[in-house]
């Protein structure tokens, strides 16, 4: 299995945003415990026209990267990997076991407390960090694995939407729903009458966030919603309107959009108590759900589709490697992270503390994912 134009371009900018966010993290906790923390959190609340600076990054500039997973899964649900059913039904198994083990170890430590809420921060995977870690052991894991990673990372997206859209929504407010229903509707019929310049797809766009924004549902959404209205083609040599705006979105989303939300929200304050907090109900249903949760969801429900004949394992992978790749799942960040501010809004300390635990579980993940990636590779290497 080789890999395609589009998943070519997706490991290569996910490689370098991948390491820029590494260093953004880090820039962002120095900043925090240091004398420049109090002015920079100071200006992340400072108000930019109606809404502060940190809800333009979260609520404005997280709309711009949710269209993008959009308009890539939407790709891959019609031209790409995720077309074919017996591709596809692999990765789906997987995101699906890696959502709910996690969900269910999270709520097994934390029901009926404060934290019960905060169920939805072990399911997501964070892309960029998860294929920039498997591109580091370059030709030792077969394209076939990334493939898979990449898909699972794509529907496991996916999943993280309809759960801030079904689970994190307000208290609604029916006329702007209506407003954006109508607007969707009028985007749909764009497309249907062969529309394709990105302005008439844009401009309602825009309208639809806002309107998004005001119905409670949470905003970001808006950006999934108009990424599916976006067309495509089934052509392979002219440029679908959906692709050229994928590629125009690539490097914005991956080296600004996502950098500056690493910095504006990884700014955490340590404080004592704070590691102790990693082994409370709280910390052990975030890192156990990342970690545990994902390596054994992942892995539990892939053997049950390939022993019911439904998928199969990629070619040249063994279940060693899966491992791996269910270890790097567990490497959450920027979703976990965005659903965890979701959770509990207005509560700072505990999304420090859900912050801290998201980002000690996404390490170990990442780290114990690549050691067994290339101890599989090498194992098998020499077998062979």
């Amino acid at each position: 299995m080789k890999l395609t134009q589009y998943f070519k371009k997706f490991f290569e900018s996910s490689q370098s945003s991948g390491i820029l966010l590494i260093l953004c993290v880090l820039v962002s906790l120095f900043i925090a415990n240091s004398s420049l923390g109090t002015g920079f959190q100071n200006a992340l609340d400072s108000h930019l026209g109606p809404y502060s600076v940190s809800e333009w990054i979260n609520d404005g500039l997280m709309t711009i990267f949710f269209l993008l997973v959009g308009l890539e899964i939407k790709r891959e649900m019609l031209e790409g990997e995720l077309s074919n059913v017996k591709n596809a039904s692999l990765p789906i198994f997987a995101a699906i076991g890696g959502m709910l083990v996690p969900a269910l170890i999270y709520a097994y430590f934390n029901q009926g407390t404060e934290y019960a809420k905060g169920w939805g921060i072990p399911m997501a995977t964070d892309i960029a960090f998860s294929l920039a870690i498997i591109s580091m052991l370059s030709k030792r894991v077969p394209a076939s694995i990334k493939i898979f990673l990449a898909a699972l990372a794509i529907v496991d997206d996916l999943g993280a939407i309809l759960v801030i859209a079904i689970f994190y929504t307000e208290q609604l407010h029916w006329i702007y729903l209506i407003i954006s229903g109508g607007i969707l509707i009028l985007l749909f019929l764009f497309n249907k009458f062969g529309v394709k310049k990105h302005i008439y797809y844009l401009i309602p766009g825009a309208v639809l966030w806002y309107c998004m924004h005001h119905s409670g549902i949470h905003a970001t959404i808006a950006g999934v919603l108009l990424a599916f209205t976006i067309p495509t083609n089934e052509s392979d040599t002219e440029i679908s309107p959906l692709e050229k705006l994928e590629g125009i979105l690539h490097t914005p989303v991956n080296y600004l959009i996502m950098p500056v939300f690493a910095l504006a929200n990884t700014n955490i304050v340590f404080h004592t108590g704070m590691v102790d907090g990693l082994f409370t109900n709280f910390g052990a249903g975030i890192i156990g759900g990342l970690i545990a949760g994902k390596l054994t969801g992942i892995l539990l429900f892939c053997f049950i589709a390939i022993k019911l004949g439904i998928s199969k394992l990629p070619q040249n992978a063994n279940w060693s490697q899966m491992a791996g790749v269910g270890l790097l799942a567990g490497i959450g960040f920027t979703m976990s992270i965005f659903i965890a501010i979701l959770s509990f809004k207005g509560h700072q300390e505990i999304q420090d503390e859900a912050k801290f635990a998201i980002l000690v579980a996404s390490t170990l993940a990442g780290f114990a994912g690549y050691i067994v990636l290339k101890f599989a590779s090498k194992k098998k290497k020499q077998l062979a």
